[in-house]
């Protein structure tokens, strides 16, 4: 004998899959994975303001570093202010004005051979050519490692 489905019966089975199905999207992680290069550091990671944005990253890292470079997801940006404070108690403010092309790295930022400990990063920076459609870049800040014995 079969048994009639019923309208009902599909509206409750329905509202059960997408339950389910939403309850699987929000328990997903948003993590993604970022491929560094050996001997580099991801120091931070910042959204990009659509004019302009002033950001500040501390330095969790107790490593030494010789150098930094940015990279750039989605849109290009501009950088035209830097500022890294070391723990010594030191400051490096280059003078900078560079556009850094979508889905690419900055030139290297040394820092000096002996490497540093690096406790902050400020900088000043906009997405260029930007609009509310094409939304806002994103900048990772990686630090070059300091091996005493060479690398």
């Amino acid at each position: 004998m079969k048994r009639a489905v019923s309208f009902r019966n599909i509206i409750t089975l329905s509202a059960f899959v997408l339950l389910v199905s939403m309850f699987n999207i929000s328990c997903t992680t948003a993590r993604r994975t970022v491929g560094i290069e050996e001997g580099w550091e991801m120091l931070g990671e910042r959204k990009v303001g659509i004019v302009y944005d002033k950001d500040e990253i501390i330095v969790d890292s107790r490593n030494k570093f010789t150098a930094l470079r940015f990279k750039v997801e989605d849109l290009d940006v501009r950088v035209n202010y830097l500022k890294i404070h070391f723990r010594s108690g030191d400051i490096l403010q280059p003078s900078v004005d560079f556009v850094i092309p979508a889905n690419q790295n900055s030139k290297t930022i040394e820092l000096g051979a002996e490497g540093k400990t690096i406790e902050k990063i400020e900088f000043k920076y906009s997405t260029a050519n930007a609009n509310f459609i094409k939304g806002r870049a994103n900048v990772l800040i990686f630090g070059k490692k300091y091996y005493p014995q060479g690398y």
